[in-house]
């Protein structure tokens, strides 16, 4: 009777054996992680190697095999889902004698905690090398758009870190202000994109919303002291910001 009607709407029905039905989600989850992260660590490369990753991601989407989904480079996933699953997955398969099977997942979780690290040295790089004194506003604190969880968020990590090594750090988002505040009270919290970024050395994008795309940087850049932008979601126009006036920074990618 549950799944009668989307059943009948054509979803389809597996009945499977427990053991196999108690790995789909994890398995799911594993290899949701293991594509975000591997598009990560061309990231990595892409800036070694003076590459653009999102042109790398978007071709590679092409291939059947492969679509385009779970191939934004960023920094990385969080909420209460991918991290905990990963981490319980490979414990649970040294319980069951099996721990060089999911060995590779502890590579997966390495790569999306470094892009973390990078979004910080990249606002560190940006501002002349240090943080201390320096004004940021951090746009997003969802671990997703469309969200109010906060739980393992990549965009309030890196406020944190930001606000622990020297600088003064505002942070807005559509829906997870009151989680956010409970997380991290010690931060600074605007009730808009224009409040947080008044007087900002750097604008952080961190957090994929729909708003913070539509932005016009034109605008937003009337408040700030140094029209500096950087894309921690690879989701924002380059042109479209450059044109205004604005210095782009994003990873993975050229700085022109």
């Amino acid at each position: 009777e549950l799944y009668a009607q989307p059943v009948a709407e054509g979803s389809p029905f597996l009945v499977t054996d427990l053991p196999t039905a108690e790995l789909v989600k994890t398995a799911a989850n594993a290899f949701l992680s293991t594509k975000i992260s591997f598009i990560n660590a061309m990231a990595e490369i892409c800036e070694t190697a003076g590459g653009d990753v999102v042109r790398l991601a978007e071709a590679l989407g092409y291939d059947d095999r492969i679509g385009h989904r779970f191939l934004r480079a960023g920094i990385g996933f969080g909420g209460g889902c991918l991290p905990k699953d990963i981490r319980a997955f490979m414990a649970r398969a040294g319980e069951l004698g099996a721990a060089e099977a999911l060995s590779f997942l502890r590579e997966i979780d390495s790569i999306n905690m470094r892009r973390r690290a990078a979004m910080v040295e990249l606002t560190r790089e940006t501002l002349g090398g240090t943080l201390l004194g320096t004004r940021v506003a951090v746009l997003g604190a969802a671990f997703k758009p469309d969200s109010d969880d906060v739980r393992d968020s990549p965009a309030l990590n890196i406020a944190g870190q930001l606000h622990l090594q020297g600088a003064q750090v505002t942070v807005y988002d559509p829906k997870a202000m009151d989680n956010a505040k409970a997380v991290f009270p010690t931060l600074r919290y605007a009730s808009s994109a224009r409040e947080a970024a008044s007087g900002a050395d750097a604008v952080l994008h961190l957090t994929e919303w729909r708003e913070f795309r539509e932005l016009d940087p034109a605008e937003l850049g009337e408040v700030v002291t140094s029209p500096r932008i950087l894309d921690g979601r690879n989701t924002l126009d380059p042109a479209k910001w450059r044109k205004a006036g604005w210095t782009y920074r994003a990873l993975g990618r050229p700085t022109a």
